[in-house]
């Protein structure tokens, strides 16, 4: 399994690679600390997971979850954010993406579980 997470908090980053690795020890985990870098990631294989922060700098983080979506369409795609207002997930059911789950940070097992238990 391969997983790409976008998230401009690096220590966000550790934590979710952390959670995905003890889960699926097998799995390859690559980072972007932004939508932009994410795009420009050349993977020869695409990311059988993609996990995405919405409160991002540079290029807006709903636009950037298209654009992945778009280049990467048979990957699964989740949210990992602090930001869960009902605004939030109203924009994130609008984008016509079937995301996994919405995760709310910080980041536990717990809350990753959503995560697994939809994959």
């Amino acid at each position: 399994m391969k997983v790409l997470i976008v998230d401009d908090s690096a220590l966000s980053r550790m934590m979710i690679k952390s959670l995905i690795l003890e889960k699926q020890p097998e799995c390859e985990t690559i980072e972007a600390a932004s939508g932009d870098e994410a795009l420009g990631i050349d993977i020869k294989e695409q990311p059988d997971l993609i996990t995405i922060d919405i409160n991002m700098p540079g290029m807006n983080s709903f636009d950037a979850a298209v654009q992945l979506h778009e280049k990467w369409p048979s990957a699964k795609m989740a949210v990992i954010t602090a930001n869960i207002q009902n605004s939030v997930r109203q924009k994130i059911q609008s984008l016509g993406i079937m995301f996994l789950a919405v995760v709310e940070k910080p980041v536990t097992a717990e809350r990753m579980n959503k995560i697994f238990n939809a994959l």
